[in-house]
């Protein structure tokens, strides 16, 4: 079972920056597709990028433009480069790969 492990989040005034990273656990990590979700204060966990083993991504349409989802295998690690947040892109992110989820980290972004 792969284990996940979301950093990166803070808070931030709008129209700023953040890069979330997560970090997979095992030799196999660089062979599974990761994703990010967010959930924001009293809604659902929503979809926002996912990023194959190789090169294909996909991102939702709220934050297509604004988000970009890249990976290091040699590092384990997916990002996600935010920028032009919005008060409403506040939520707790998660990344996730083969059914296994982090923990989360809280992004905060302030008007």
């Amino acid at each position: 079972q792969v284990q996940l492990v979301e950093s990166g989040g803070g808070l931030v005034q709008a129209g700023g920056s953040l890069t979330l990273s997560c970090v997979g656990s095992g030799s196999t990590f660089r062979e599974k597709a990761v994703a990010w979700f967010r959930q924001p204060p009293g809604k659902q966990r929503e979809f926002l990028a996912n990023h194959s083993s190789r090169t294909y991504v996909n991102y939702a349409d709220s934050v297509k433009g604004r988000f970009t989802i890249s990976r290091d295998n040699a590092k384990n690690t997916v990002y996600l480069q935010m920028n032009s947040l919005k008060p409403e892109d506040t939520g707790v992110y998660y990344c996730t790969a083969s059914g296994a989820w982090g923990q989360g980290t809280q992004v905060t972004v302030s008007s």
